[in-house]
């Protein structure tokens, strides 16, 4: 992904699904889902053993398939193990058509998972940070 496609990505981006989000404040995916948030996105938590509690101010789901469409998630941030990717794509996928983009956060990439979400033209960023690229590109 070239700087102008992500400085894109987060331009575009409005609402973000953290999937695999820690309540720990130690934990990098508080971190860059607090980050984020403070950048102004929406963030959505995604976590099934935090589902129905409260983080960063909104409601944590147990999945994506239970985030409800008029949230109009359009983008999907990863924290999951690489093998983890291809369930969490069939799953951002039902978010179409607001869904724009599948981020698989550093140390997380799945080549198959991202043939499919691009086969349905959804944009993927691969082994990236969003807290890292933000200050970066924006």
């Amino acid at each position: 992904m070239t700087d102008p496609e992500i400085r894109e990505i987060l331009s575009d981006t409005k609402v973000i699904a953290v999937v695999g989000i820690s309540a720990n404040h130690d934990r990098p995916s508080y971190h860059v889902a607090e980050y984020m948030q403070a950048k102004g996105y929406r963030i959505i938590p995604v976590n099934p053993g935090l589902a129905g509690q409260s983080l960063l101010g909104e409601t944590v789901y147990p999945d994506l398939v239970a985030i409800p469409a008029d949230l109009k998630v359009d983008m999907v941030d990863i924290f999951r193990r690489s093998e983890a990717v291809p369930e969490i794509v069939e799953q951002a996928l039902a978010h179409l058509p607001a869904l724009r983009t599948v981020w698989m956060q550093l140390g997380v990439m799945h080549d198959g998972a991202a043939a499919a979400a691009r086969a349905q033209g959804v944009r993927v960023v691969m082994n990236r940070c969003p807290k890292i690229d933000y200050p970066r590109v924006m």
